[in-house]
């Protein structure tokens, strides 16, 4: 299985001080030249990345089937940009910088122009692909935020099953204490992964999370992770909730949370985009986990996600995308990679 986490050595006799090792990083490999030990297991995930991406590329490559580069294929070229959820501004972006390509590489094959906007693609998300680091505080405090049914809940299971096997002490702080099966279903990942849990039935989410990471520094963990409660943007006491939660975290630990990160649904297309704003505005986010990209029509919206951040003049990195149920559906993000097989 492909690890994004780089184990910890084994205990060594005392030796000479020495330069403490960088935060260990959750990144993808280069998508041009992977590694003997990760490439058969991205290799299967990138066949998985295709097929789930299939609907949503379909209608793109399709434009490119035609034998002549007119007006007519970037006019078709936008409305299949439209609606793949890409938005007008990614949209826009995407067709202005493919003419300057195509007029630089002199190209006169639309197989040609189909290759020069993946390049055009892969070049707008390449600043969301940032690694995940843990490590660089003690313990690194991860609060995880999302709407109902976004999968918030399976994916720090599987988040924290990498860190688990990866050596790292993970303790969960189930902050969702109104909702008994988020409890129940992160204490069955709990389980799993043989990690603990810090939970509390109808208590304050604040409360439980300002004891989890206590209890996590005083355990020695390594990563705390905070599961909150789902809900929508518009709902402002309950965001209100959300800020509160932030706020006492820093009050256990100094800087912390050093991660916020958004579970949205990739399959809400443009409603994906609106969450990311609504949240970065109530928390300042830290990242992105983009969950349900198979078999979706609408995966252009990580292009809009990208378009937005260079607007705004940030970026709030996507982490890892899913792409369904099974532990290793969920991977690091790469552009290239992501590029690649929705053009493919």
């Amino acid at each position: 299985m492909f690890s994004f986490f780089k184990k910890k050595p084994p205990p060594a006799p005392p030796a000479p001080p020495t330069p403490p090792e960088p935060p260990a990083q959750l990144a993808a490999p280069p998508a041009e030249a992977p590694t003997a030990e990760v490439a058969p297991a991205r290799a299967g995930w990138l066949d998985r990345l295709k097929n789930g991406l299939r609907r949503t590329g379909s209608g793109i490559t399709q434009v490119f089937t035609g034998t002549r580069i007119d007006a007519a294929l970037y006019e078709d070229l936008e409305a299949a940009l439209l609606t793949a959820d890409t938005g007008v501004g990614a949209t826009e972006f995407l067709l202005a910088d493919l003419k300057r390509r195509v007029k630089e590489a002199k190209a006169t094959e639309p197989q040609a122009v189909k290759a020069l906007l993946a390049d055009a693609v892969a070049e707008l998300l390449q600043p969301l692909e940032r690694p995940l680091v843990i490590g660089a505080a003690q313990p690194t405090v991860i609060m995880v935020a999302g709407v109902n049914g976004a999968g918030k809940t399976t994916t720090i299971g599987k988040l924290t099953r990498y860190l688990a096997e990866s050596d790292q002490k993970v303790l969960l702080a189930a902050a969702d204490t109104f909702r008994a099966a988020a409890r129940e279903q992160l204490s069955v990942w709990a389980d799993r992964n043989r990690v603990e849990i810090v939970s509390q039935e109808g208590g304050d989410p604040a409360a439980v999370t300002f004891d989890a990471v206590n209890a996590g520094r005083a355990r020695g963990c390594d990563v705390v992770i905070a599961d909150t409660a789902g809900r929508l943007p518009t709902q402002l006491h309950l965001m209100d909730e959300l800020k509160k939660i932030q706020r006492v975290i820093g009050k256990a630990q100094a800087g912390a949370p050093h991660e916020v990160l958004l579970v949205v649904d990739g399959n809400t297309g443009q409603n994906a985009l609106a969450q990311v704003k609504s949240f970065d505005a109530a928390l300042g986010l830290t990242g992105l986990v983009v969950t349900k990209l198979d078999g979706t029509a609408k995966g252009g919206v990580l292009a809009a996600i990208a378009r937005w951040g260079a607007e705004q003049g940030r970026v709030v990195p996507v982490y890892f995308i899913g792409i369904g149920e099974r532990l290793e559906d969920l991977q690091t993000f790469n552009a290239r990679e992501f590029a690649q097989a929705l053009l493919s």
